[in-house]
């Protein structure tokens, strides 16, 4: 009789619901606001539909405040780049904000996003980004005739040495940039907040190559779409407008927040 009546009243307690349910909850609660700030060439429909996905691949944005998962979600559609697919084109990020005391959603860029959007620009003819080995043959100088030279070995490359970038632009111009490995890695520990556990960890080398990339596309002649992707990544937004980069990045705590592998905070 008493087993019956305990399950008796957990039957009758209103189940929570989950952090999924409580994100598609507010897309839809936020639908005409949601409508207004997406582009013309996506709608609320498959806005939700990419949302459901990632909440699927990536079960840890579940735990996310709702609002900064719909923000990072609406810079990733303005920018018309999906997040965490295999195309590797943006990521939504969740970690741990010191300040704020809340599992926080990221958006950063992917390096296959950062070149979409380069080329976008309608300047670029071509642009590459290649990680080098030690048993590589790697030559480059800079000055007023920089030049430079990579000749991968056929096998057994060994271990990654450095990183680089170059671009032409269609009226000849070009130019590259080389980052030692070590310092990739540094900057990532230092202004990536997914360095302990995202694509860092999972996919280093697709992130050296993104950082080199931002790095020597400062000086090519791009659009102002790719400098709003520029500008959006790494950011956590809580709110929604017609223009995300009109949307101002919430403050993120330097140290102590960085969450470990399962999203708890160090």
């Amino acid at each position: 009789m008493a087993n019956n009546a305990i399950q008796r009243a957990t039957q009758s307690q209103p189940q929570q619901p989950t952090g999924r349910e409580m994100i598609v909850a507010a897309i839809k609660q936020m639908d005409g606001a949601v409508k207004r700030a997406l582009p013309s060439v996506m709608t609320p429909e498959r806005f939700t539909r990419i949302a459901v996905s990632a909440l699927s691949t990536t079960p840890k944005l579940q735990d996310c405040h709702p609002m900064t998962f719909i923000g990072a979600m609406m810079t990733a559609a303005q920018l018309g780049l999906e997040p965490n697919t295999p195309l590797g084109q943006a990521y939504l990020i969740p970690f741990w904000n010191g300040k704020s005391k809340r599992m926080e959603c990221q958006f950063q860029l992917g390096y296959k996003g950062m070149i979409d959007l380069a080329y976008r620009s309608g300047q670029i003819s071509s642009i590459q980004a290649h990680v080098v080995r030690e048993n590589d043959k790697f030559e480059y100088s800079y000055g007023l005739e920089p030049t430079l030279s990579h000749v991968p070995a056929l096998a057994d490359r060994g271990a990654p040495v450095s990183v680089y970038a170059v671009f032409k632009t269609k009226d000849g111009g070009f130019g590259f940039k080389v980052m030692s490995w070590e310092e990739v890695m540094q900057h990532g520990q230092r202004f990536s907040k997914s360095y302990g556990s995202g694509p860092w960890q999972t996919n280093p080398e697709e992130m050296a190559k993104k950082t080199v990339l931002k790095a020597v596309l400062k000086y090519a002649p791009l659009s102002s779409e790719f400098v709003k992707g520029s500008i959006a990544d790494g950011t956590v937004k809580d709110q929604i407008d017609a223009d995300m980069s009109d949307v101002p990045g919430l403050i993120i705590d330097v140290e102590d927040d960085v969450p470990d592998a399962d999203g708890a905070e160090k």
